[in-house]
C-alpha cells in the first residue's frame, strides 16, 4: 500500500458492522500518512459469524497478492498466518500472540507477522468484582463464555479462582453459536442467578445486542467485557479500548506500507481500559450504582 496500487485487505470473522473499529483503524494509518482512496485502497473480506469460511477468504487474498493483510480477530489472525509466509499480516487479538502461534516473541515477533495484543482473558477478576460491588449479596453468578475462542479455558480459570475467594458461586455457559445463546439464558432463568459475566470473544460481541436483549427480558443483571454492549443497553463494561488496539493496527500498517517489515516490529501491547455505566438499564433494573463505583467509570450513560 505505498502508493494508490498498492492494496490492504481486510480479514474479519465478524459480519460488517465495526464502523467504529474501522475509523480507529483508518486514523491510525493516516499517521504514517496513508488515507483510504487517496494513497491507498483497502479491501474488505467478512466471514460473516462463519468462522469456518475464513480459509477461503484468506487464500484468496493470496492469490491476489496484496500487500498487506490485516486480522480484525484472532481466529482470523491464525488463518492468515496459516495461508502466507511471505505477505505481511498486522493482527489484532485478545489472546496470546506467542501461545496462538503468531509470533516467536513479542519482542523480535520474526517473519511476515505482528501486530496489536489486547488483555481479554486477564479481565475476568476484575470483572466479577466488580459485579460484586454492585450487589454484594448476590451468590450464584453465571458466566457465558464462547469455548471456541482460544482463551477462554484461561478466562474461566481466572473468574473461578476470584470467584473462590469471595465465596461465590459461578456456573459456566457455553455459547458457541447465537441459538447457544438462547439456549444459555433459557437455562439461567431455570435456576435463580443473581448476576451474569460475559466473557470476551468475536462471537458474543458481535452478539451483544441479542445479549443485551436478553438479559433484560430475563432481568439478569450482567456486566460485558466490551463498552459497545454498554452502549446497546447493557448494564455496565470492563474491558481494553478497541478502538485504541485497532488504532494501533493501522499505524503498524503504515509503517509496513512505508517499508518496514513486520518481523522488526514488536507486537504492541494496548493497555487503555474502559469501564462504562449505563444508568438507563440500571434503572429498569432498579438498581442503584454505589458512589465509588460511578466515580472510578470512563463513562456514565444516562
Amino acid at each position: 500500500m505505498a502508493a494508490r496500487s498498492s492494496r490492504c485487505r481486510w480479514l474479519d470473522s465478524l459480519a460488517a458492522r465495526r464502523a467504529r473499529y474501522l475509523t480507529a483503524f483508518r486514523q491510525g494509518l493516516r499517521e504514517p500518512g496513508y488515507v483510504e482512496g487517496q494513497n491507498v485502497a483497502i479491501e474488505y473480506r467478512w466471514a460473516q459469524d462463519q468462522v469456518d469460511r475464513l480459509p477461503d477468504l484468506a487464500a484468496d487474498l493470496v492469490r491476489r497478492q496484496v500487500t498487506v493483510v490485516v486480522a480484525h480477530d484472532t481466529p482470523s489472525s491464525i488463518v492468515a498466518k496459516a495461508a502466507t509466509t511471505t505477505i505481511p499480516i498486522v493482527f489484532a487479538t485478545g489472546g496470546d500472540p506467542v501461545k496462538l502461534g503468531l509470533v516467536t516473541s513479542l519482542n523480535r515477533p520474526g517473519g511476515n507477522v505482528t501486530g496489536v495484543t489486547f488483555v481479554t482473558t486477564e479481565l475476568g477478576a476484575k470483572q466479577l468484582g466488580l459485579l460484586h460491588e454492585l450487589q454484594p449479596g448476590a451468590v450464584r453468578l453465571g458466566v457465558l463464555v464462547d469455548p471456541n475462542y482460544a482463551p477462554t479455558q484461561s478466562f474461566v480459570s481466572d473468574v473461578q479462582a476470584a470467584a473462590l475467594s469471595i465465596g461465590k458461586q459461578i456456573e459456566v455457559l457455553e455459547a458457541p453459536t447465537g441459538r447457544d445463546i438462547d439456549t444459555a439464558f433459557a437455562s439461567l432463568a431455570q435456576k435463580p442467578t443473581d448476576a451474569l459475566l460475559v466473557g470476551p470473544s468475536p462471537l458474543l460481541n458481535n452478539r451483544r445486542v441479542q445479549l443485551v436483549t436478553l438479559a433484560a427480558y430475563h432481568r439478569v443483571p450482567a456486566i460485558y467485557s466490551w463498552r459497545e454492549a454498554a452502549e446497546a443497553g447493557g448494564l455496565m463494561s470492563y474491558g481494553t479500548s478497541l478502538s485504541d488496539a485497532y488504532r494501533q493496527a493501522g499505524v503498524y500498517t503504515g509503517r509496513i506500507l512505508k517499508g518496514e517489515k513486520p518481523g522488526d516490529l514488536p507486537v504492541m501491547q494496548s493497555t487503555k481500559f474502559e469501564f462504562v455505566i449505563n444508568l438507563n438499564t440500571a434503572r429498569a433494573f432498579g438498581l442503584s450504582f454505589p458512589p465509588g463505583l460511578l466515580a472510578i467509570a470512563d463513562e456514565v450513560i444516562e
